[in-house]
């Protein structure tokens, strides 16, 4: 849609994300046009925002019916009005899309953007369920939709926070590409060692079925489906279990750090040198990292 993935709910932000929609997709002339641009478009509106509304409130509606027709019992007993309802939705969000490509002068950027692309998929399953049946399991795709219940209900914060979380997630992958290869050893080695010490007749019929033990033991899951019969296999067993509880908190506190970091260095004051224009020196730095050129309180951004 056209804020989404806003990093905060101050007017400034808003303005800018809706300037730079508007510079992708095309701000219509036509005032029809621009009439709907700016009910569909445009949240921070009277209009934008009861649209919005609305278009959740059907989105949350059409999710429930999916869920409820797929309990047996109640798709016996409300088969019609199941397929009512969802032909209904289907409609609604066929007029939507339509009127989100006829807004603006760029329609197909807007649907091969994922959010335009989140949009046909949500109206697509109910016309291939003609043809192929098992289409309708697409039906879920429309609780991707429900992303914009963070735009319209001010919560963008928290989508400024995915994306910080996710900045932390992309700084932190090698360190937890590291750790998971780390584990992926332990796990074959320990899974080999328990081959040999239980073999087939306990049910670790094959190395890679021990390896599936060890994960679930290691992540402290524990199926039961196989399980340890002899002493030395289960003191094995009990020194992995304890094992997992140590390795289930490194990734927590490798992105944790990582979060960590990210913050002080968002909330400490940023120098920009005035030579190169280069930012983000740490707080007592007095030259620049790249120039050298003196740093003074001027060239506080």
């Amino acid at each position: 849609m056209t804020t989404i993935g806003l990093a905060s709910a101050s007017p400034s932000s808003v303005a800018a994300a809706q300037s730079a929609f508007a510079a992708r997709y095309g701000r219509p002339e036509e005032p029809w046009r621009l009439r709907l641009y700016t009910m569909i478009f445009e949240s921070d509106t009277p209009a934008g925002r009861r649209f919005d509304l609305a278009l959740i409130f059907v989105i949350l509606a059409s999710v429930a019916v999916v869920i409820l027709d797929s309990v047996d019992s109640l798709t016996a007993a409300h088969d019609t009005l199941f397929g009512v309802l969802e032909w209904t939705f289907t409609i609604v969000f066929t007029i939507e899309y339509a009127a989100r490509l006829a807004s603006i002068r760029h329609p197909l950027r807007y649907a091969t953007s994922f959010f335009g692309l989140v949009d046909l998929l949500a109206i697509l399953p109910t016309y291939l369920a003609f043809f192929v049946p098992p289409a309708t399991a697409l039906f879920n795709v429309r609780l991707l939709r429900l992303i914009r219940i963070f735009r319209i209900l001010k919560l963008s914060e928290y989508v400024s926070e995915f994306g910080f979380l996710g900045e932390a997630l992309v700084a932190s992958r090698r360190k937890i590409t590291v750790f998971i290869g780390f584990v992926l050893i332990l796990v074959a080695i320990l899974g080999s060692v328990m081959y040999v010490v239980e073999g087939p007749e306990n049910g670790f019929t094959s190395i890679p079925v021990a390896m599936y033990w060890g994960i679930s033991t290691m992540t402290t899951v524990g199926f039961g489906d196989i399980t340890p019969k002899t002493d030395l296999g289960r003191f094995i067993a009990s020194c992995m279990m304890l094992l997992g509880w140590g390795i289930l908190a490194v990734p927590t506190g490798i992105v944790t750090a990582e979060m960590t970091f990210r913050s002080i260095r968002r909330s400490s004051p940023s120098f920009r040198c005035p030579g190169c224009q280069t930012e983000e020196h740490d707080a007592d730095a007095r030259f620049c990292r790249h120039c050298g050129h003196a740093l003074s309180a001027l060239g506080k951004a």
